[in-house]
This record gives C-alpha cells, structure tokens and sequence, in this order.
C-alpha cells in the first residue's frame, strides 16, 4: 500500500507532469472556429505514419478537443503498438514521444499492474481488499484506545514510539473515508480486465452475433461516415474513442463508437454505437451494465478526477498524509520488540500506553 500511494501521488497529476517533462503532445494554436479535418483523412494520416500497421484506436481527451490520439498494431490483440498523436483540425501527424520507458509509464505500472499483467492487477487487488480489512479492524481498536484521551491527543513527552502511535491514530482516523473510497475504487478497477472479458462474451457476442458466419469485409467504408451516424443516433453525446475492427471492443465487421455525456459524470460513462464497418449503417447500442457503470464511475474518483484542481490538490495532500501513516505503521511493527524505558514515577501511565498498543506493536504475542 506503501508502494501505491506513492507512485499514485504523481499519477494525480499525469497530465501536468506530462506538460512539465514534454510528454505530452499539444495542438498548435489555430484561429478558434477553424474547422476540423474528417476522420478519413486522420485515419489515413497516423497510417501513413506507420505503414504496415492497422488502426485499433482512435480517442479524444476531454480538455483537448483539437487532437486525435491514434493507436496502430500489427492486429487487434498485438502488444507491439505505435501511438501518435493528429491535429484535428489539420490532419497533421505531431511529434509524439512514447509513453513506454518514461517516469510516467514507470509509475503507471508499478501502480497498476507491477509489470505483472493480469496477475499483478489481482494482486493488488487482494492488497486493496486487506487495506479494507486494516481499516475496519483500526477503527475497533481505536474506539477503545480513545477513550482515554482527547481527540488530537499526541504525547509528546512520552517516549518516540509512543508519539509515532498517537501521530498514526490521529492521521489514520483524518483520512479514513478518503482510504476506504480509494481502497474500495481502486479495488474495483483491478478487476476491470475481467468484467471487460465478460461484457465482451456476453452482451457484445450477442450484438455482433448476426455477422458471426460473414466473410471478410473486402472494402472497408467511411469513418467519418460511421461517426456521423453514431452521433445522429445520439445527438446529446460525443464521441469518446472508436475501436476498430478486429479489435476487443469491437467485431472483424464494425467500427466501435463509444459515446459518452458532456457532463463531469456522464463524461466518464460510455454507450457504444456498432456501425457496419463496409456499409456504415449502425447496427446496435446498448448501455453499459451495471458492473461496467460501476467500474467506469470509480476510475475518475479513484484519481481525484471528477472536480478539476482542487480535488487534485486535497487528493494530493490525502495522498501524503497516508504515506505517513504507513510508514508510521510500518515503523511501529519494526518496533515492536524493543523494550521502553518506564520511569519509576510513571508507571501507571506508562501501563495505559503499553494497553492502548496493538499486540504486534508492542510485541506481545500471547
């Protein structure tokens, strides 16, 4: 947990640090109202760039509406992807510097998977559930703790173990709801690959299901075509990123539309559009289920994402206020077979400290 709320502290501010160390691609100012390219020629742009490879991905994000980020694999499943980046308005392939190898991509996965793939996401995962587990079982030993003592309470003439206790009780109980929201959410993303696994072979087998015997697609249609359709479907969303064909999110037979809302929640929440990827006739849609909704809802507020720069900045200062109590916690387990000096005039209060201490904490293993 340590680990996590550490590399977690740069990823509330990815896009900033991203911005500092010149990760990030950004537009070129343009007059406003200059309109923007059509996706064909996006499309056809990011695969000049890297012939030989197929689109997978196109998406957009939320505070930049004047790029495409643009996803190309030898097939669908591939690992060995590019990605760059295309000027919305110009067709124009920007200088794209990989994710791969950077800081960022250090703690994304250390915070993410561990570089272990699936496995390491339920690993942590178990690790999230057991943090859930510290947390209730911290909380009943507390209440009990607390009530020889005020609120606040931090014994500074006691001994260094004694006031890291008080310093961890205090700050544990301060951000309590904020780790039991993080641990829970976070929890629940380290599942995502599965529910997406089984939302694919159920409600997305069924809606690609009618094509299941067709034979490949010879010519393949308009994109920009496809995207006018989808958005004449759902005239109150945008687009949120397209998959193509041959793709997870998708079929061999359609481009993928995934649509979402303009406002802070409905933006993180996707309704994708099916399109015949030969005729760009819209084929089905249907919303999310309820695990997916679920699953899409926690992401923003597991990163602080959902209220702009004042939520970044408490979830920041949360951040680190837990990375103290872990490592006070981890402190007095170290601690917990060293002897206290008890002073002969004190060692009644001395026997209240040594009471309100976990067993492991002091050392006592009976």
């Amino acid at each position: 947990m340590l680990l996590l709320c550490i590399t977690g502290l740069p990823l509330i501010y990815h896009h900033e640090i991203g911005h500092l160390l010149g990760t990030e691609v950004e537009a070129k100012p343009m007059p406003a109202g200059t309109p923007k390219a059509s996706m064909d020629a996006i499309v056809a742009a990011g695969m000049a760039a890297y012939p030989g490879k197929k689109m997978m991905y196109a998406f957009q994000e939320a505070d930049e509406p004047n790029l495409w980020h643009l996803t190309l694999g030898d097939h669908g499943t591939d690992e060995n992807y590019k990605a760059t980046a295309v000027d919305a308005r110009t067709a124009e392939v920007l200088p794209t510097p990989q994710f791969e190898g950077s800081f960022m991509s250090v703690m994304f996965h250390l915070h993410v998977d561990l570089y272990a793939g699936l496995w390491g996401k339920l690993f942590l995962g178990l690790m999230g559930l057991l943090l859930l587990v510290a947390i209730v079982s911290g909380v009943v030993l507390y209440a009990p703790f607390m009530r020889k003592l005020e609120f606040g309470t931090v014994r500074r003439a006691r001994t260094n173990r004694t006031k890291w206790l008080d310093l961890h009780n205090l700050l544990g109980i301060v951000t309590l709801t904020w780790l039991f929201v993080v641990g829970g959410t976070g929890m629940i993303n380290t599942w995502a690959d599965l529910m997406l696994k089984y939302w694919q072979s159920t409600e997305m087998a069924e809606m690609v299901a009618p094509y299941r015997n067709a034979p490949p697609i010879a010519q393949f249609g308009s994109v920009e075509a496809s995207v006018k359709r989808a958005q004449a479907l759902e005239p109150g969303m945008k687009v949120g990123f397209i998959a193509f064909p041959g793709t997870p999110y998708t079929s061999e037979h359609h481009y993928g539309v995934f649509m979402h809302g303009d406002a802070p929640l409905t933006s993180r929440l996707y309704k994708p559009v099916l399109v015949d990827a030969q005729t760009t006739e819209v084929t089905d849609s249907r919303d999310l289920p309820w695990y997916l909704t679920a699953l899409l809802v926690s992401q923003p507020l597991h990163f602080g994402d959902y209220g702009g720069p004042v939520l970044q900045f408490l979830w920041a200062v949360l951040d680190v206020l837990t990375i103290f109590v872990l490592g006070s916690g981890l402190y007095l387990w170290l601690k917990r077979g060293v002897p206290v000096p008890v002073r002969a005039t004190d060692e009644q209060q001395a026997a209240a400290d040594v009471a309100g201490v976990p067993a492991l904490a002091r050392g006592d293993t009976r």
